[in-house]
């Protein structure tokens, strides 16, 4: 019985490990949907910027407003760059947490099936114990009787 507390309390541990790593999984899950989210921003961002700074027929921009334009652009495309490394790092790590989280199911599984099969094998124990006990039982009702047919037949 207390080999079965101990797995009772390995599984307890376990749930804990793996209701864990699950909360992780999410929290995780909510970064990189706040993280493509900032992406998208910034895509559309510079999508609207260079449809209002395309040159318009026959204007004529300054030399100084077309570097700096040029510029910002180029900083926003950096910014992208970079945010898509971020967005990147969250599909890792999430990669990563869901493998330890499979690995937490599959502990818990694991020690579940166990503890599971020593209950059957206690409880076949028992079974046996008890049909055993039956049975002396009746051999002992059984050698009464017929101990006592033989008294009565003298």
């Amino acid at each position: 019985m207390a080999s079965n507390h101990a797995f009772e309390v390995a599984i307890e541990l376990a749930t804990r490990q793996r209701d864990g790593a699950r909360n992780t999984l999410v929290q995780l899950r909510g970064h990189l949907a706040r993280a493509q989210m900032q992406l998208h921003q910034l895509a559309s961002y510079a999508q609207e910027t260079r449809q209002r700074w395309s040159p318009r027929e026959g204007a004529q921009l300054q030399p100084e407003v077309l570097r700096h334009q040029r510029q910002f652009l180029q900083r926003l495309e950096h910014t992208m760059q970079m945010q898509q490394g971020v967005v990147h790092e969250h599909e890792q790590r999430i990669a990563r947490a869901a493998a330890v989280l499979a690995a937490a199911e599959a502990r818990l599984a694991s020690l579940r099936q166990v503890l599971e099969r020593r209950l059957r094998a206690l409880a076949q124990q028992q079974a046996r114990r008890e049909q055993k006990q039956t049975d002396e039982l009746a051999m002992q009702r059984h050698v009464r009787g017929a101990g006592r047919q033989l008294t009565q037949g003298i």
